[in-house]
């Protein structure tokens, strides 16, 4: 008899970030804690926190996903998760360093992208303001 297992797919803003059959078991984070996920657990939906998503395979044994916060669905076979960043690892220390490294990096870029538009946003609003009440 065939053991009963899902399909995982990790979907990134612009890319697949991973794909993985003969899924047996997971565990996933939410707001209002952790939850398993078995292959024949009822379809469902949820709002994920960042932290680690553990995956189960036939024929790798257990691994860690660290993710961003997001959104998991289960439909049948299928499991679908979106974040807006992942990093795999094995070994969770491994990962924990690999995660601050990564998602570190990404802070300050998304700080100096926000300054940026902070900055086209003043000069927007000064340019409007002046087209409203006319030269000076």
């Amino acid at each position: 008899m065939k053991v009963p297992s899902m399909t995982l797919t990790i979907l990134l803003p612009a890319q697949i970030f991973a794909r993985k059959t003969g899924v047996t078991r997971m565990v996933a984070e939410t707001g209002q804690g952790s939850f398993g996920i078995l292959p024949r657990r009822l379809d469902c939906t949820a709002a994920l926190t960042a932290g680690i998503l553990t995956v189960e395979a036939e024929d790798e044994g257990e691994r860690y996903i660290a993710i961003d916060e997001g959104v998991l669905v289960k439909a049948g076979p299928e499991v679908l998760v979106s974040v807006r960043n992942a990093v795999v690892g094995e070994d969770l220390r491994l990962l924990r360093q690999t995660v601050e490294k990564v998602f570190l990096d990404l802070d300050d870029g998304e700080q100096q992208v926000r300054s940026a538009l902070a900055k086209m946003e003043t000069a927007f609003i000064r340019r409007l303001t002046g087209i409203r009440h006319g030269p000076a």
